[in-house]
């Protein structure tokens, strides 16, 4: 089994290609392909120690699910499960996806809701990520001046993405025990 578990939720399936492009550069000991909270159940979870989260945020600062009009569930049926599971001894990386343009006020806040469950389950969160080079006016995911986790805006700011990520994976290489 590989060493890196990497799960997402997704709409319209712009978070799994990023989930795809951070696969596309480890192996298969490694880092596991890329699975959609929908098609996992919390002991696929559960079995790695170093996880990657991600999701996008919907309408008004909203996980995907079906209360946000997605067609299939997603974290927002998933992330319950996960609320009383033993997170002491693993490692977390979130990355999420948002339109800073079309939702200001609401940028990236899904991050917030994964970092606040693991968290709360004992997980060591890493991958802080600065707001520099943002232009938004409120997220729920910056905590200490910083989102929990790499920030990307595949709508406003798609040129960045592929810079952004490896430099996220630099930064949490050395807790997930990464050669890059």
């Amino acid at each position: 089994m590989a060493r890196i578990g990497i799960f997402f939720g997704t709409d319209t399936g712009k978070t799994r290609k990023v989930a795809k492009m951070i696969k596309k550069l480890f192996d298969d000991d490694t880092m596991d392909k890329p699975v959609n909270v929908n098609r996992c159940s919390v002991e696929e979870v559960m079995a790695y120690d170093y996880l990657i989260f991600g999701t996008p945020t919907l309408g008004e600062g909203e996980l995907p699910g079906l209360s946000a009009e997605c067609e299939n569930e997603s974290w927002e049926e998933f992330l319950p499960q996960l609320e009383d599971q033993d997170f002491s001894g693993k490692t977390v990386a979130i990355f999420g996806l948002g339109d800073q343009v079309g939702y200001p006020k609401e940028y990236v806040d899904a991050m917030k809701e994964i970092y606040d469950v693991v968290t709360d389950q004992g997980a060591k969160v890493v991958g802080a990520w600065p707001t520099e080079g943002y232009e938004f006016d409120h997220s729920e995911a910056v905590v200490d001046n910083q989102f929990v986790g790499l920030a990307l805006d595949l709508d406003n700011q798609s040129n960045l993405t592929e810079e952004r990520l490896n430099r996220w994976l630099k930064s949490i290489a050395a807790d997930f025990d990464l050669n890059l």
